[in-house]
């Protein structure tokens, strides 16, 4: 039986149906607003008026884009370390902003980043060469950031997460945080990292508090899709995630990485109108919810969730080392659940980067995760390899109102 969440939180729009409604834990940031605004001018990897210029701009900014097409990070990271920064994907030009053979590391608070898409990949560097990235929010500096609708493909580590120095407890890591309306995807599996096989969606490492994983697809990874892990906290709330290997949501920490140490907390999570659907690469008893047989437990609400094997037929919510709550453990003020048999259809409605204007990429795993098809990929090239489109130009006339301006031009791409 369903259980209503309205006796936790007011009434408020549903998450992902209006781009001027960012709910979660650290939505209240005020980000670049009312700073400078920076232009993106070229498409160039590093130099004058590129993304990474603008990044590296001290002080509150509002990063728009005058071009659009893909910028080569040249397996050179973007750094985030200067707070209070807005960077408005939805101000370039069709198709919009495509970041490849990088990722990107946000080590400071308040920051706000909408439709961008990463298309990682191998760079044709060697399997277990060691070429990790993703795109990572880390750090204790790390507060108050929020990744919306943006697209993640093809990471080498994992595609999107949180973490810091785990034994510093929650003050060493990153926290109040929400990943909200995202595709993250197809985690490269026998590629670069050094360990061999991977692929991995969202890893919330542990000790790190209030993440909120709202509205995403996560499709074709192994795990993590998201894994919490000890002492971490959060919500996972609305989500599809379709084709996982292993794990979907996974709970609990790992006992031999604290050998010699007091180990935290079990996770606590509140689990809530999300939708599991098996793939082809999915093990057959895969629950929505799952600690490893050798992990610590996790102490999870579940409420409203749904999963199927590849037949359609009902799956478990738990696997594993679960400890059933009563109630939410944390819940983001002004969130509501939308049911979860309206998850799926708006999740695929209005997931990742641009959803009025999806590339190939962001469309081809959109239908597979409706048609059952697709799979979980050692290397873009299986695909077709890294994006191509032609570049585009555009020159922005800013009204005084900035910030309703960059939320009109949200509400057009979703």
């Amino acid at each position: 039986m369903r259980t209503s969440l309205t006796l936790f939180v007011a009434l408020m729009h549903l998450p992902g149906l209006h781009a001027a409604e960012l709910i979660g834990f650290g939505t209240d940031t005020r980000a670049g607003s009312g700073g400078e605004i920076i232009r993106v001018t070229t498409l160039d990897g590093f130099g004058s008026g590129s993304l990474r210029e603008a990044l590296l701009t001290q002080g509150p900014r509002i990063i728009v884009f005058e071009v659009g097409g893909v910028i080569d990070l040249e397996k050179t990271d973007l750094k985030i370390r200067s707070p209070f920064v807005t960077i408005a994907g939805q101000t370039a030009p069709s198709p919009g902003i495509t970041l490849i053979r990088g990722g990107m590391n946000i080590g400071t608070h308040d920051v706000l980043m909408q439709h961008i898409r990463f298309r990682i990949g191998d760079a044709g560097m060697a399997k277990k060469s060691g070429f990790e990235r993703d795109v990572s929010i880390t750090g204790p500096n790390a507060r108050n950031v929020v990744v919306d609708h943006c697209s993640f493909a093809w990471g080498t580590d994992e595609n999107l997460s949180v973490s810091g120095e785990r034994y510093y407890g929650p003050q060493g890591t990153a926290g109040r945080v929400t990943l909200s309306n995202n595709i993250v995807a197809e985690g490269l599996l026998d590629a670069t990292h050094e360990k061999g096989k991977h692929s991995m969606g969202s890893l919330i490492h542990d000790n790190v508090q209030e993440v909120a994983i709202i509205g995403n697809l996560y499709a074709h990874n192994r795990d993590r899709n998201p894994w919490y892990k000890t002492n971490a906290t959060g919500v996972v709330v609305n989500n599809l995630i379709y084709n996982p290997g292993d794990y979907a949501v996974r709970g609990g920490g790992v006992p031999s990485e604290w050998s010699g140490r007091t180990m935290p907390a079990n996770t606590q999570i509140a689990v809530v109108g999300n939708v599991l659907r098996h793939g082809p690469n999915t093990r057959k008893d895969l629950a929505l919810l799952r600690v490893g047989a050798n992990d610590a437990g996790a102490d999870a609400f579940l409420s409203d969730n749904l999963a199927f094997d590849r037949k359609g037929e009902p799956m478990p919510m738990t696997l594993g080392k679960v400890t059933p709550l009563d109630k939410a453990p944390l819940w983001p003020a002004g969130l509501v659940a939308r049911p979860a048999a309206d998850t799926e259809a708006a999740v695929l409605r209005s997931a990742g980067a641009r959803p009025r204007d999806r590339d190939a990429v962001d469309a081809r795993i959109v239908a597979e995760a409706q048609s059952g098809g697709g799979r979980i990929i050692d290397s873009q090239e299986e695909i077709g390899g890294y994006p191509r489109p032609e570049s585009t130009r555009r020159k922005l006339d800013i009204p005084k109102d900035v910030d309703a301006w960059l939320k009109k031009l949200a509400a057009d791409l979703e």
